[in-house]
């Protein structure tokens, strides 16, 4: 269960992690049968050798908040949030605070375990103890990692018991602390109070900067000069490949809308302003380089500032702040995707507008097709008949509404990129296919899968970032995946040595309960 905090509603956001049974206080003997076992009754300090000679008696921790942290090394992911955690629990055990970590691995062998605790300054449950890590998954419903479960000291309500803290450390870092109810009640309020009174100016101006760069990076542009205007915050980085790839989409999308602006007249205007999420000032002015809008110094402390304010956990991302200065949509890389240049002005009312015109549009579509790059047939669905927002396997973008899925395998494509054919040459136009786009791989067998969102973190560092990744866990909500319980991964295997398959492509279909 995973609900996104919604800052236009009073209602409560906090994400509820499941019970079994009444609640209660978390004595020695409920944490011993939680985090023990019969024949364990310790945890592993965090030492630099990892030796499980080095223990903590479950029983110490009675009082503490405690942080359930479900996490792996094998998984970026993972491995970017565990860098920002440890700075988050240092700083509270620095202040005194009664906290408490304990690590539940999903590593794949010992030594995957003993070199990623290796920098965790917390406890952790022994590898070895399989039953006791499965059975907190259970207990948990742990469909995602990294999953951090925070367990008060004093477990007698059911509805401040357990919490979201992945996205609340992201979201609030050490200011979520001790995790209460009350407590993440008076951040959401302070939160929606800033919304509330947001400007472009003190979104991007500071104490020492009124001012932007443009694209010669030397001419200083007022940021008062984008009042009235529509604005996208663009954070993006040249290291991150699906950042490359939407680049150039985003600059034709802005070229078309300013013309057309132009060409209406009337004094409305759009902009973009790029919030660089890059490895160096070269970097940052290579990219920059490339594009058509303003943008903030490199290591401009408002882009920080911007992150966590919007909660940005993926790049690139496209926010879209209207003409009064209020946020009007965190979805505008999607927007754009879908409706290209027709998106603008990103409001509520343009996108139901547009859905209706696809409504419409989809009534003249064919039931079924044969596409260029698949080989099986592709059904015309909608998101009320097996559809919803999905990755299309053709152009590698996003998608929602109506889709061709392939009832067999789950390839879906977008109505748009649809290339009719016959099964004869769909199969002929699917070798050249691979030819020419997949099998570039340089090694003989490679992984791709397609998530929801960009993979990578906008916290993530340069050295582990990747567009694809080969394994993982898909996040149990309703807006990323079209199934309910079953998470469909397109997995594409391509084996260039499987000479004897005409198309030298396999796609698997895999469910993960």
């Amino acid at each position: 269960m995973k609900v996104e905090m919604n800052l236009d509603n009073d209602s409560n956001n906090l994400v509820q992690a499941p019970t079994n049974g009444d609640s209660e206080k978390l004595s020695p003997s409920t944490l011993s049968s939680l985090l023990g076992s019969k024949d364990r009754d310790y945890l592993l300090c965090s030492t630099a050798a990892a030796a499980e000679t080095d223990q903590v008696k479950i029983s110490d921790l009675e009082g503490k908040v405690i942080g359930i942290y479900f996490s792996a090394n094998w998984y970026p992911p993972c491995r970017n949030f565990n860098r920002v955690l440890i700075g988050v629990y240092e700083q509270l055990k620095s202040n005194g605070s009664n906290f408490e970590i304990v690590f539940v691995s999903s590593d794949e062998d010992l030594d995957a375990f003993n070199s990623y605790r290796e920098n965790m300054p917390w406890l952790s449950i022994p590898f070895s103890d399989l039953e006791t890590k499965k059975a907190l998954n259970r207990k948990y419903d742990v469909e995602s990692i990294p999953c951090l479960v925070i367990l008060q000291p004093d477990n007698t309500k059911d509805d401040d018991t357990y919490y979201d803290g992945v996205e609340l450390i992201y979201r609030y870092g050490v200011d979520a602390f001790p995790f209460t109810k009350e407590k993440l009640d008076e951040l959401r309020r302070e939160e929606k109070r800033k919304h509330d009174s947001q400007t472009v100016t003190n979104l991007l101006t500071n104490p020492e900067r009124d001012y932007l760069l443009d694209q010669t990076i030397t001419r200083k542009v007022p940021v008062d000069s984008l009042k009235g205007k529509t604005v996208g915050l663009y954070l993006s980085a040249q290291w991150c490949m699906p950042c490359v790839e939407f680049t150039p989409k985003l600059i034709s999308i802005y070229q078309k809308i300013k013309q057309a602006l132009q060409e209406k007249g009337g004094g409305e205007d759009f902009e973009i302003v790029f919030v660089s999420n890059d490895r160096d000032q070269s970097s940052f002015e290579s990219y920059f380089g490339t594009m058509p809008w303003l943008a903030l110094p490199f290591r401009d402390p408002t882009a920080r500032t911007l992150a966590k304010y919007f909660d940005v956990q993926w790049i690139p991302c496209l926010i879209i702040i209207g003409p009064d200065g209020k946020t009007v949509t965190k979805q505008g890389r999607n927007l754009i995707n879908l409706y290209q240049e027709n998106a603008y002005p990103f409001t509520d009312a343009k996108v139901e507008s547009l859905e209706k015109e696809m409504e419409e549009a989809a009534k003249s579509l064919p039931r079924s097709e044969y596409h260029a790059g698949h080989r099986h047939l592709l059904t015309l669905v909608s998101e009320g008949s097996g559809g919803g927002p999905f990755i299309c396997c053709d152009c590698d973008e996003q998608g929602s509404g109506w889709a061709y899925q392939c009832l067999e395998c789950g390839y879906e494509v977008h109505p748009r990129c649809i290339r009719a054919v016959t099964p004869q040459s769909s199969i002929e136009d699917r070798i050249q296919l691979d030819l020419s786009r997949q099998l570039r791989d340089v090694s003989h067998e490679s992984f791709s899968a397609d998530m929801a969102t960009s993979p990578i973190p906008a916290r993530n560092h340069a050295d582990e970032a990747s567009s694809k990744f080969p394994f993982f866990f898909y996040k149990k909500k309703k807006e990323r995946m079209s199934l309910e319980k079953k998470k469909r991964i397109h997995v594409k295997f391509y084996v260039m040595k499987l000479l004897n398959n005409v198309w030298g492509l396999k796609t698997a279909t895999v469910y993960i309960e």
